[in-house]
């Protein structure tokens, strides 16, 4: 979605949904998250992305998706993904050749 004209009042495609029921509707919404958050914080490197992405989202009129990403990184950032690999079984075995059928 690109709006370069309406800058900080830009909507994200699907709002953001924060740990306590809130949501991130507008790009202005994203960044006074980002300020309001404790200083430490705050200063990450992932929030700083996040931030940066923002900005320049807002100033150029590029896609919301970007901040998106930026932001969904910084929420997410504690969380490790584990492989887990009973989730999905192989494909290859199950299959008969057509010559064999």
């Amino acid at each position: 979605m690109k709006c370069a004209g309406r800058g900080w009042s830009t909507p994200f495609e699907d709002p953001i949904p924060l740990p306590r029921g809130r949501q991130l509707v507008i790009l202005r919404d994203a960044a006074l998250y980002i300020t309001k958050l404790p200083k430490a914080e705050h200063e990450s490197a992932e929030w700083q992305t996040a931030m940066e992405a923002l900005l320049l989202v807002a100033t150029h009129g590029g896609p919301t998706m970007f901040a998106r990403i930026g932001i969904m990184e910084a929420l997410n950032r504690h969380h490790v993904r584990e492989f887990n690999p009973k989730q999905k079984e192989p494909h290859w075995g199950r299959r008969k050749p057509v010559r064999d059928q």
